[in-house]
């Protein structure tokens, strides 16, 4: 088990927010648990520096099998 680096009581405001001091990153992942445990995650949201060629061709390729009408099944996302 982790020992904790801070232990301190949080309330939530009148619009259900939570104020964490200090924080170290701009944001978080959120896990709520049936339990009530939160468990919050880093991240670092980054812009790429580009997109490749190959990522670009793949695109363009996708796009011009589309409008041909050369398109897979439908997909069910009823379950979900």
């Amino acid at each position: 088990m982790m020992e904790a680096v801070k232990d301190y009581i949080v309330h939530i405001d009148s619009k259900k927010r939570v104020t964490l001091r200090g924080a170290a990153y701009q944001y978080y992942n959120v896990r709520e648990y049936k339990n009530g445990c939160i468990i919050l995650e880093p991240r670092e949201l980054k812009v790429p520096e580009s997109i490749s060629e190959k990522t670009l061709n793949d695109m363009d390729r996708a796009i011009a099998n589309f409008k041909i009408g050369e398109v897979s099944e439908a997909i069910d996302l009823s379950d979900f």
